[in-house]
């Protein structure tokens, strides 16, 4: 008994640390720039989201918008509402919209329109 005890403790220790690694990329990986947090939000260095590289998602017949997937979290933005949702074993939990910085450096609207969305932020 005390073996099979140690053997799960060790899984379900290991599934914690990898679960906890896979978060900490995917968080990472969210933005890759810094600086320019305050208007005009100029003097920011690093790289911006690349939308082309990021999915197009639908839901029945209502399209959504882009998600970059990610090895725990799966980040969702909506291309109508600027609205970011995690997904987070297949539930989807709606975070904050996008910001100013967000949208004048990584510049979205355009790649929405590019991609046939409409817009409204």
């Amino acid at each position: 008994m005390t073996l099979l005890r140690k053997i799960f403790s060790f899984i379900s220790f290991l599934t914690v640390v990898l679960l906890s690694i896979g978060l900490f990329l995917d968080i990472r990986e969210m933005d890759r720039t810094e600086g320019g947090y305050e208007p005009p939000y100029s003097e920011v260095t690093g790289e911006t989201i690349n939308w082309d590289e990021m999915d197009l998602t639908s839901t029945g017949l209502v399209r959504r918008g882009l998600v970059r997937r990610g090895y725990v979290v799966n980040f969702i933005v909506n291309g109508t509402t600027g609205m970011i949702s995690l997904e987070l074993f297949g539930i989807t939990f709606e975070a904050r919209k996008l910001s100013e910085r967000a949208i004048i450096v990584h510049k979205p609207r355009e790649a929405f329109i590019k991609r046939g969305f409409n817009p409204e932020f």
